[in-house]
């Protein structure tokens, strides 16, 4: 028996050392939750804080399509195989609101004021979706919308946030377990594990209440 169980430790040992699971990651993304994705750019060996793409200043490194392009995001599972296979620790990119409105769009916001306004969510029991956390920002998603919902939201609205940022059609956001030249992506609010799509929120609702959460409660948000 003592054999038996050293050699389970050995092996769960073995499987913790082989880091994230980039492949089952994105093929869950794509096969199971429909939503688009293509692999990333990866840091610079060289320095992780800059990105290896062309751009010396790239303002997000290792955390945006190149090549291949935004476009090529795809829920096939062959290709996502293929793109894996070849770049297995590649960062995982969603293309938000692509393809037919399967994908979920995303608002995001600095990490330190997205942190007091989940708070403050949460006291006023608020139900929110699936939370993405990069180092410097988090990133709430939400339904897919249109770029005009999204304008005529902001247009009744008196003030807006500058920090505030809104991922939708034609947009990008890296997925967990993705590493960044600014560091790892994680989930801050995960899925429910065994969901067959994770659920989430209306943008209207989303922006009301991150909105009045930033500038009704004492919360502030850097322009960042």
């Amino acid at each position: 028996m003592r054999e038996i169980l050293g050699r389970r430790r050995r092996l769960l040992s073995r499987r913790k050392d082989k880091g994230p699971d980039f492949l089952g990651a994105a093929l869950t993304f794509a096969t199971e939750w429909q939503w688009p994705v293509l692999p990333g750019v990866a840091p610079d060996p060289q320095g992780r804080a800059r990105c290896a793409c062309p751009d010396p200043e790239c303002s997000v490194p290792g955390a945006h399509p190149f090549d291949p392009g935004l476009l090529a995001a795809t829920t096939d599972e062959r290709m996502v195989r293929w793109w894996w296979g070849n770049r297995p620790a590649a960062p995982i990119i969603l293309a938000t609101g692509a393809v037919g409105g399967n994908a979920p769009c995303a608002v995001s916001l600095p990490a330190l004021a997205a942190s007091h306004a989940l708070t403050l969510l949460d006291r006023r029991g608020m139900r929110l979706g699936p939370v993405v956390a990069a180092p410097t920002r988090w990133a709430l998603l939400v339904k897919p919308y249109s770029m005009e919902q999204l304008g005529e939201l902001l247009y009744a609205k008196d003030f807006v946030p500058g920090s505030l940022r809104f991922h939708g059609e034609g947009g990008y956001l890296a997925l967990p377990p993705s590493e960044t030249g600014q560091g790892a992506i994680r989930w801050e609010r995960a899925p429910l594990p065994g969901s067959a799509k994770p659920w989430v929120p209306d943008v209207e609702a989303v922006v009301d209440a991150v909105v009045d959460a930033l500038t009704r409660t004492g919360v502030s948000a850097p322009e960042l």
